[in-house]
């Protein structure tokens, strides 16, 4: 497999995803300036085990709450798409069906659609997320894992660069916790996935791939579904869900991962359900308030930057066009109506 991940084509193939839709950014016209000694370079320090990833550029982001984002140098991303191509196939024959973050064909839209569908079938949801789940995913436990189904050795030696790489660079956004039969030294555990990685997005449906396949075969929960660290369980028994609530939260803490208690609570479906952005009802579907204020404000800054110059009027028409093309998947025609009147 590492004999593959570092041949010219796949290197190659790995550039041109990592530059879709970027390429005018600054880092990814200085690679493609140089574009075959970049790439050359890039094989000779893979094939001779001489690759050092780089120094990860962070910044915070405040929609639809502050996060960290970490940025890895184009380089290295270009080695994690070239990584990525080979071992993705691997594990996404073992994906559940309702896992839908992150993978080709499912997305967003089809995660709300079959959250509706069991909204419709059942008569109760449990629904839970992860407390700092990007801080908090272990590199030991996902580094088995990976070995489960990686056999390469070389492979295995690139993932251990990447995530030496991401040791630390979530640590300030990390709150300590401490498991059954831990030491003091567990604090020095490695852990953390910076949320800008390609391979963080996989990697993390990776590490909760075994905890999708105990909620289906060992809860037998027929109404399951996740996106990235949201979960769904629809039930028409309510103690049932309550069991499961317990069951889960033991089975997380076996992935040294902990749930949000307070906000993990069993209810019927026609209270609505907050999901991706959405509330879902069985028979329809609203857009969470927040969002629709954000988008506002976003709006009417891009309305001021077209006005001064700052940017052309295909720039704005992109940003309405994609806005539009996700929020008609609720009933939104008024909200649509009134927030676009004034453009």
């Amino acid at each position: 497999m590492y004999t593959q991940l570092c041949t010219w084509e796949n290197l190659l193939l790995a550039f041109r995803k990592a530059s879709r839709g970027k390429r005018g950014h600054p880092n990814v016209a200085a690679f493609e300036y140089r574009l075959e000694d970049n790439l050359l370079q890039l094989q000779r320090e893979l094939e001779t085990q001489t690759y050092i990833p780089g120094t990860y550029h962070s910044f915070y982001i405040h929609e639809p709450k502050r996060r960290l984002i970490s940025a890895a140098p184009f380089r290295d991303r270009v080695a994690h798409h070239a990584l990525c191509n080979l071992t993705e196939p691997l594990f996404e024959r073992s994906f559940i069906y309702d896992s839908y973050a992150n993978r080709v064909g499912k997305g967003t839209h089809r995660a709300l659609d079959r959250a509706q569908e069991f909204a419709r079938r059942y008569k109760y949801v449990l629904q839970y997320d992860i407390k700092q789940f990007f801080p908090s995913i272990d590199h030991a436990i996902l580094r088995e894992v990976l070995a489960r189904k990686v056999d390469d050795a070389r492979v295995l030696w690139l993932i251990d660069k990447i995530l030496a790489s991401e040791r630390g660079v979530l640590s300030e956004e990390y709150t300590m916790v401490y498991f059954p039969g831990d030491d003091l030294f567990a604090a020095n555990r490695p852990r953390g996935l910076p949320i800008g990685n390609l391979t963080s997005q996989f990697w993390a449906n990776c590490y909760l791939n075994p905890f999708d396949y105990f909620v289906k075969r060992e809860l037998g929960c027929r109404g399951y579904v996740r996106y990235v660290d949201d979960f769904l369980l629809f039930a028409n028994d309510k103690r049932a869900l309550s069991q499961w609530r317990a069951e889960i939260m033991k089975r997380l803490t076996a992935l040294r991962l902990t749930l949000h208690e307070s906000s993990a609570q069993v209810k019927p479906v026609t209270e609505g359900i907050p999901f991706l952005g959405f509330y879902l009802f069985p028979t329809h579907r609203r857009l969470k308030v927040r969002k629709g204020f954000a988008f506002r404000r976003q709006l009417m800054k891009l309305v001021s930057a077209l006005k001064n110059g700052a940017i052309v009027f295909e720039t704005l028409d992109a940003v309405i066009r994609g806005w539009v093309n996700h929020v008609r998947y609720a009933d939104t025609w008024g909200l649509r109506r009134s927030v676009l009147a004034h453009v």
